[in-house]
């Protein structure tokens, strides 16, 4: 068993940028990289690609990344451990093995199943948000469960360079290799609390490297246009020490990893993952020097029972429509260009809104309180049953051209399917997972 290893988080989200990956690998002396590339609605949206095309469904940026990451994987032994395999991680390993065979490369994969549960669904199932059944919001087109630690082992096992996932909670991901390096026990929940919070800390890539973190004026961050992503060389005992790269931009301070730590977190003294029911409240940071931020603390309480399954549904369309105003009385022309649209078709659709971007579309009126605005763009928006319908709200937009009031420009008209997620608990004795072994 190892005594450290070194994890660097390549990816916070499907569209992340490439390169901070790649430079992790060239420079940053890793065990692993990690990407996380899945959300629920990104989930949602591969699980219909898969139905429209069957070898579709993996992460859409998988081939650009594996094309630039593979040979520096294998040069500098590095094991990738992602959820690029989104709603078909087979064909998402199949697109691997066709790009190492391309590259002339010898790539073990491993790929992860279980967490599509879509056929065991019933409907009946009452989701966390309205205690509603699920048949009741609409056809139902995915269902994954979120996936543990414990699922990804017997990948690690089995010698693969590559582990790709389907739906695993962001921190399990991290905390897998921590487990299967230094063996821990899994019902030791103080190590497993621990290696959740590194995980957590490391899953949001530039985020705690300044990112999310930043504002020119009150917390200024360096050179982020070369952001560097995180690494952390993690010790047994469960503390850490997270880094960047040299030479990258970006910042790690006490104070963005405060932040990282309490992002999407309702309590910290029961943050909920398929391993453990994580404690944040013990949790230190210390700064051993520039861009160094060691990591202590944190426990864990038994794991759930259950597991929880992101749900998607057809929500409908939403039509759009935008314009913009400016000059003398720019605001009073698109309240104007708004109450007209709205006149004409707000009754047909299940919801309308109008917002005044630049005034009060993020917050409303009642702190927007400058209204001299020089420049509005107006956006209508509806939402609908039938693309059809939802293409009106864009055509009104449109028309306002001509038909009023003055000076609009710059029409935009848009129509988009729209995927609903909701989820439900499932007792987690009813998902079963398994590996499977592809090499080219």
């Amino acid at each position: 068993m190892k005594e450290k290893i070194r994890v660097g988080c390549g990816a916070g989200f499907s569209g992340d940028r490439i390169e901070p990956a790649m430079l992790l690998v060239e420079k940053g002396n890793l065990d692993y990289l990690v990407l996380e590339c899945l959300a629920e609605r990104t989930i949602a949206l591969a699980q219909k690609r898969k139905k429209q095309d069957p070898k579709a469904g993996y992460d859409v940026l998988l081939e650009r990344r594996i094309e630039s990451l593979l040979p520096l994987l294998k040069r500098h032994h590095t094991r990738l451990i992602t959820n690029m395999g989104a709603a078909n991680p087979l064909a998402g390993a199949a697109k691997i093995k066709e790009i190492a065979q391309k590259q002339g490369l010898n790539v073990k994969i491993a790929v992860v199943l279980g967490d599509d549960i879509f056929g065991k669904i019933t409907g009946n199932e009452l989701s966390m948000e309205g205690k509603l059944p699920l048949e009741s919001y609409g056809k139902l087109v995915s269902a994954n469960a979120y996936l543990g630690a414990e699922a990804i082992l017997p990948a690690l096992q089995s010698g693969a360079d590559i582990v790709l996932t389907g739906r695993v909670a962001d921190p399990s991901l991290f905390l897998a290799p921590m487990v299967f390096e230094f063996g821990w026990n899994q019902s030791d929940f103080d190590l497993m609390g621990k290696g959740t919070v590194i995980g957590h800390l490391l899953e949001c890539a530039g985020q705690i490297t300044g990112g999310y973190f930043a504002d020119p004026i009150s917390k200024p961050i360096p050179d982020m246009h070369i952001l560097g992503h995180p690494l952390a060389e993690i010790n047994k005992d469960g503390s850490a020490v997270i880094s960047k790269v040299a030479g990258t931009g970006g910042a790690i301070t006490v104070q963005t990893a405060k932040e990282q730590l309490l992002y999407e977190v309702i309590d910290p003294g029961n943050y909920y993952t398929p391993d453990v029911v994580a404690d944040f409240s013990s949790v230190r940071f210390r700064e051993l020097a520039k861009n160094q931020i060691q990591v202590l603390g944190g426990t864990g309480k038994p794991l759930p029972e259950t597991l929880k399954v992101s749900v998607g549904y057809e929500a409908g369309y939403i039509g759009e429509g935008e314009i913009s105003f400016a000059g003398a009385h720019a605001l009073e022309r698109a309240k104007l260009a708004g109450e007209i649209v709205e006149k004409r078709i707000a009754h047909q659709f299940e919801e309308f809104r109008i917002d005044y971007i630049g005034l009060g579309s993020l917050h409303g009126n009642e702190l927007s309180r400058n209204h001299q605005a020089y420049e509005i763009r107006l956006r209508v928006a509806g939402k609908a049953s039938s693309p059809a319908l939802a293409q009106l709200v864009g055509e009104e937009v449109e028309a306002l051209y001509t038909n009023g009031p003055a000076g609009g420009g710059g029409a935009r008209k848009y129509v988009h399917e729209v995927l609903g997620v909701v989820s439900i608990l499932l007792d987690r004795k009813e998902i079963s997972t398994s590996i499977n072994i592809l090499e080219s």
